[in-house]
């Protein structure tokens, strides 16, 4: 039974991730000393994730409208990025968001708190 629910959102989650790849609009326009600006700022983040999570697509499609490639790491079962996940964000649960800061490290999880972070700071 539970190998039948993972497959239907395995399949529902690539349906939804084919959907958001067509129907996406265009990126933000900066010039390229503002977006390599931006890109340097973007060492220090990386988004943990699933690929096929609905609430990882609508964070990707934040960043990719907002011009941000931030690093993405797939959080899936047996991968090193959901030990990490684990370790310092406290709990396996996608989106999360990997800041790193001066005074350490900050693990921000929910999509939409990480669309409201990267809004504030990179628009």
């Amino acid at each position: 039974m539970k190998l039948l629910i993972n497959l239907i959102r395995n399949l529902l989650g690539g349906i939804i991730a084919a959907i958001d790849l067509i129907t996406r609009g265009s990126k933000l326009k900066r010039t390229a000393d503002a977006q390599q600006q931006v890109e340097i700022e973007l060492e220090k983040l990386s988004l943990f994730q699933f690929f096929a999570c609905p609430f990882c697509i609508k964070t990707r499609r934040a960043m990719y409208k907002l011009n941000l490639p931030i690093v993405k790491r797939n959080a899936s079962q047996g991968s090193p990025f959901r030990d990490e996940l684990l370790q310092g964000g406290g709990k396996v649960q996608t989106p999360c968001l990997r800041i790193e800061k001066e005074n350490g490290v900050e693990w921000l999880y929910e999509s939409s708190e990480i669309i409201t972070y990267l809004e504030k700071r990179f628009v």
